[in-house]
């Protein structure tokens, strides 16, 4: 040990390592990425080998080894503590860089205690220790969510004076600054004054060894003060700002191409902490062309449910406020959304070299629809191989089959994929993947202006509507007028807005169960587009009987169980609620 942190070559090397341990949430087969096909943002093609099936249906529990990361993370933790106690030995690197160097390890320290807060609840904390064998695994049980909330904090905290604002070097992008800490303080704040820790009635009476209560009994209202608190530091620090294209003259190709940009403009001002993506390697990227286009997976699509979602560009109002028995839609009439007929000779306002026959719900959508989702009859975005219109149902050029590589929600994500990048011939191109970005501490801090005792309107529409700017849209108040002095709409639409902002950038299953809304948003019959049928016009029709099984979420469901391999080491340890 003495001689790896007696240089910094390997000093250097072993932070790295330490770094190794965040989540890939690019990888949404095995990764924490697999939020998004848990949740409703997501609905995947595949039908075998994927493990998010058995999460959607229920059917998993303490046994189940998919997407369990409490060991991974707690290895992680006690890698970053021997970096803390060890880093001071090297002779190569001056003191005030050591400090730096330990600064990032405590913080990394720290946000997996946060991963495994937010997945599993209330976890042990070590701190300091490193390794204290005096302790017996039948006496380790849970620390609480205030003790839990607490040290995670208090240790983001220390670190935010000793990071830098930024690395002048290219080869450090990446690395942890002030910036990254304060995002991620504003999203434990913003967590921490959510329902699901802050006062969730069925967590009441869980109780530790010590005979504390596990989940706070009863609502803390000064949370959301703290939220707030913490997301306006880091807006006003002023580093940052929300990525604009100022290429385009166009209002909606200039509100398309910036919302595409925060892709794919490399470590943009936008992104406050990131990591570079090789799209390659990665398998979501390979997921998103569909079986028409040479290398295309075409699998890797949004639920029918979010693209329903996205604002009408005209009257900037979300469209579908909920959904009737048999799963049609029901329409906001001042939207100006229309669910049947089409429109022939539409122009995408960015793949507009050939007109196309778009369904009426794929017209007049805000930018963000384009940007994102590739509907069933558009354009195919790539022209290396020459111009293709890509039609999923049973006949067309990427047609439907009950198995394998196909499209069976009736669209496709584009949002990860260049139009520059000929993938046809495998050249995925790169990108930088937003752990945080300014966009998102917007809507924290719009939604804690919102829920804090003090509420406050005026900042919380203004925020909100910076990213509707951004989208080309209006002002929410303009949109709806009776917004104005009522708190619960304002809420339900904080949560449409976060939904599409930040759509497949794994924040939606989080969200959803921190609001306690997910025993509600993810259940029920898996709907798309009826892609079956043998002709395009009838492909649009909305059915249940394309994507099998009904989904599942229960209370237990809104925190994983403790695994039966740590429950087994540590025999008093408290389970989860229903587990």
């Amino acid at each position: 040990m003495d001689e790896v942190f007696n240089k910094r070559n390997t000093t250097e090397q072993y932070l790295a390592q330490v770094y190794g341990f965040l989540p890939n949430e690019m990888d949404a087969v095995s990764g924490e990425g697999s939020v998004i096909p848990r949740s409703d943002e997501g609905m995947f093609s595949w039908l075998s080998g994927v493990s998010w099936l058995n999460m959607n249906n229920g059917s998993w529990g303490p046994t189940t080894g998919a997407y369990q990361t409490w060991a991974l993370n707690y290895q992680g933790i006690k890698q970053a503590t021997i970096f803390m106690d060890n880093v001071h030995k090297n002779v190569e690197i001056d003191d005030q860089a050591k400090e730096v160097m330990k600064a990032e390890a405590r913080f990394i320290r720290a946000f997996l205690y946060f991963e495994l807060l937010r997945k599993y609840g209330p976890v042990y904390i070590w701190g300091d220790k490193d390794t204290d064998i005096t302790i017996r695994p039948e006496t380790v049980d849970r620390h609480t969510a205030d003790e839990n909330f607490d040290f995670i904090l208090s240790e983001f905290d220390k670190c935010i004076p000793l990071l830098p604002a930024s690395w002048t070097d290219e080869a450090w992008t990446g690395r942890a600054t002030k910036g990254a800490v304060l995002a991620a303080k504003s999203r434990a704040t913003l967590y921490r004054a959510r329902p699901l820790f802050n006062g969730a009635d069925f967590l009441k009476g869980m109780t530790n060894l010590d005979g504390k209560s596990i989940f706070p009994q009863s609502t803390n209202p000064a949370h959301w003060e703290a939220a707030a608190k913490a997301a306006k530091d880091l807006i006003d620090l002023n580093q940052y700002q929300l990525y604009t294209d100022n290429t385009e003259t166009d209002p909606m190709r200039k509100a398309v191409r910036s919302y595409m940009g925060i892709y794919f403009k490399f470590w943009n001002q936008e992104i406050i902490w990131g990591r570079w993506i090789n799209n390659a390697s990665a398998w979501v990227v390979r997921a998103n062309p569909p079986r028409a286009v040479r290398e295309g997976y075409g699998g890797y699509a949004p639920s029918l449910k979010l693209v329903d979602t996205y604002p009408m560009a005209a009257s900037g109002r979300f469209p579908v406020t909920g959904y009737e028995a048999d799963g049609q839609p029901k329409i906001d009439a001042k939207s100006g959304y229309k669910e049947d007929g089409f429109t022939n000779g539409f122009l995408h306002p960015i793949d507009n070299w050939a007109p196309v026959k778009a369904h009426n719900s794929t017209v007049g959508r805000d930018a963000r629809f384009y940007a994102s989702v590739l509907p069933n009859g558009f354009n195919w975005y790539n022209r290396a191989k020459g111009d293709k219109v890509i039609t999923f149902y049973n006949g067309g050029t990427s047609s439907y089959q009950a198995s394998g590589d196909c499209v069976k929600a009736g669209y496709l994500w584009r949002r990860q994929n260049d139009p520059n990048n000929n993938t046809e011939e495998g050249r995925w191109g790169q990108f930088t993947w937003p752990y945080f970005r300014l966009g998102e501490i917007f809507l924290n801090y719009a939604e804690a202006c919102n829920e804090k005792p003090q509420r406050d309107e005026t900042e919380a529409l203004n925020y909100i509507n910076k990213i509707r700017a951004r989208a080309g849209l209006n002002k929410m108040e303009e949109a709806y007028p009776e917004v104005v002095g009522n708190q619960a709409l304002l809420r339900t639409l904080i949560q449409k807005e976060r939904m599409v902002e930040m759509a497949f950038e794994s924040h939606r299953y989080h969200d959803a169960r921190t609001w306690l809304i997910a025993e509600k948003e993810f259940v029920g019959p898996n709907y798309t587009r009826n892609l079956q049928a043998t002709n395009y016009e009838d492909s649009w029709q909305r059915t249940a009987t394309l994507f099998p099984g009904v989904r599942v979420f229960e209370k237990k469901h809104y925190f994983f169980p403790i695994h039966q391999t740590q429950l087994n080491e540590m025999k008093n340890f408290t389970q989860n609620y229903g587990w």
